[in-house]
């Protein structure tokens, strides 16, 4: 009995023993295990994992990026096991494996608790770099970087750094990281220790990290602040190179902190005087002096009249006598020139300079050198509907109106006899200095017809040649002045069949009668018939009436023999 029994007994163990080892294997497959380095082959290592079983692992799978296998016969390591047994009859068992799902625990607290994370780059993707999180691969985008783009990333690759995990998935088996996240903040605890450590008003040195279009950048020592273009000198300043240059040491004087934005303000001007104290006393209005023209403008030229203190010369006071004009055309950059104080506004920082103050008034000029009645030649300029611009020594013009270019014809007919480039000569009738006018006569060239007239009035007798015959009546010429009229057909004879043009030729002489006279309105008015008129009066007043028995004809007759007798 006890036989059979013991018998039974052993199988009784042998089945829980077997059970027990089928669940054991069952347990830890799938799983990590502790195995003991039994021995080491070439490049692979064999690790006895327990259950009287062992399996292989290349010994690079123990030489993670940043670190040293160092593997060694005796050592204790953590594996991932498939499989008990293989076709060979070893352990299917992973290194890398056994790290990933240790990582990805620890890892997944970490991002849970938003706690930086341990980690290598150690090979160059698409888009990024590969992460070794101590067996977990992550991926870098390149813009996670740093905080600026950076060119090499050689010296960042095999060096433990830490990082902050962005985003996992362990389904898809993807991890997203930044080395960014973590500067940016260790930049910020920087950043706020030294800003609270600033003072406004404080001077510190710091070294130009970078020069734009507006300003520098210079390092406070982990802080950057800006030294904008305005505040480099009083002066004006076209670009900031002009002041400061990259990796140059400059001292500088904090204007204002912003501790919310730990945004930083500098100057260096603010530690030199400012050149606009006392500048009304030193620049007086009407005071002349010279300055260096810094920028030409489409309203302007500001000119520098000590370092610091610019001034602007408005287009409108730059010349006497070049309107419409841009600046750059009477001035250039960097000329030295000139200038009268006209204005100064010391809280708003503005002096308001002339050029043109700085000469003489051509036109005050011109009229002492050139004063009405005197003969001037010049070059016409222009023609316009209302005269002939002339132009004048000192750089000005002087129009001759239409009616001032000649006595007899109509101006609008005698303008086109003139055209641009003549050379003429003009008497100087006015200058009027203010209005920057100068008015010139080309016909007072000529001594005036009717001043030079005489006692000649209306009711005269005169001579007069004609000069052309119309179908509406005579040009004629008043013989002995330089007065011409128009004697109209109904002026050519008392007797309507004797007013006809065609009995007169060009080159003949008529006695007329002066019928007006105006001097004020310039003009004079001649009648045959009217003379005619008058003679008949006068030789019945003279010879007595047609009732004395003689006939008219005997009476004019006779008139007319004691009146070339008198000749």
């Amino acid at each position: 009995m006890s036989v059979a029994f013991d018998r039974a007994s052993g199988r009784e163990d042998f089945a829980a023993l077997l059970e027990e080892s089928f669940q054991r294997s069952n347990a830890i497959e799938g799983g990590v295990v502790e195995g003991t380095v039994v021995a080491i082959e070439k490049d692979v290592a064999v690790i006895d994992v327990g259950l009287k079983t062992e399996g292989r692992v290349p010994l690079k799978e123990f030489q993670a990026p940043g670190k040293d296998g160092g593997l060694k016969v005796g050592d204790k390591v953590e594996v991932y096991l498939d499989r008990i047994e293989n076709a060979l009859g070893e352990a299917v068992i992973s290194r890398e494996k056994a790290r990933r799902e240790e990582s990805w625990g620890k890892l997944e607290k970490a991002f849970e608790a938003n706690e930086k994370v341990q980690g290598v780059i150690f090979a160059s993707v698409k888009g990024g770099y590969t992460v070794d999180l101590d067996g977990a691969m992550a991926f870098l985008p390149r813009s996670q970087v740093d905080i600026r783009p950076v060119r090499d990333v050689g010296p960042l690759m095999n060096q433990p750094q830490p990082f902050q995990i962005l985003k996992m998935d362990r389904r898809r088996g993807n991890i997203v990281v930044s080395r960014r996240t973590v500067l940016e903040e260790t930049r910020a605890e920087s950043r706020s220790q030294i800003v609270a450590n600033l003072e406004e008003g404080q001077v510190i040195e710091g070294v130009v990290k970078n020069v734009t279009e507006y300003g520098a950048f210079v390092d406070l020592g982990g802080i950057d602040g800006l030294l904008h273009v305005t505040d480099m000198a009083w002066r004006r300043v076209n670009h900031p190179s002009e002041v400061v240059a990259i990796g140059q040491t400059v001292k500088v004087k904090i204007i204002r902190i912003n501790h919310e934005t730990q945004r930083i303000s500098l100057g260096i001007k603010q530690l030199q005087g400012d050149p606009w104290q006392g500048v009304e006393a030193k620049y007086p209005i009407g005071m002349k002096l010279k300055g260096r023209v810094t920028n030409i403008t489409d309203y302007g030229a500001f000119v520098e009249l000590e370092p610091g203190i610019e001034g602007l010369i408005h287009v409108s006071e730059m010349s006497w006598t070049k309107k419409n004009v841009h600046p750059g055309k009477i001035v250039s950059t960097s000329q030295e020139v000139e200038v009268v104080v006209l204005e100064i506004d010391s809280v708003k920082r503005r002096i308001s300079l002339g050029l043109k103050q700085a000469l003489r008034n051509p036109w005050e000029e011109f009229q002492e050198n050139h004063p009405v009645g005197s003969t001037i030649e010049g070059e016409v300029k222009n023609k316009t509907e209302f005269g002939l611009f002339i132009g004048l020594p000192g750089d000005v013009d002087g129009m001759v109106h239409l009616s001032d270019l000649d006595w007899h014809r109509p101006g609008e007919e005698v303008i086109e006899q003139y055209k641009k480039g003549d050379m003429v000569k003009a008497v100087v009738l006015d200058v009027d200095t203010e209005k920057e006018r100068v008015s010139l006569g080309i016909k007072q060239l000529e001594g005036d017809p009717f001043a030079e007239a005489g006692d000649l009035k209306k009711g005269a007798v005169v001579t007069c040649e004609i000069t052309e015959v119309k179908e509406s009546g005579l040009e004629v010429k008043i013989v002995g002045t330089d007065l011409t009229a128009f004697i109209r057909r109904a002026e050519l004879a008392r007797e309507r069949g004797d007013q006809r043009p065609e009995r007169f030729a060009a080159g003949e002489k008529v006695d007329a009668r002066v019928t007006q006279f105006d001097r004020k309105a310039r003009k004079v008015s001649v009648s045959i018939k009217a003379l005619e008129v008058q003679e008949e009066k006068e030789a019945i007043a003279q010879f007595g009436s047609t009732d004395s028995g003689a006939s008219l004809g005997d009476i004019l007759g006779a008139a007319l023999r004691r009146a070339n007798e008198k000749k």
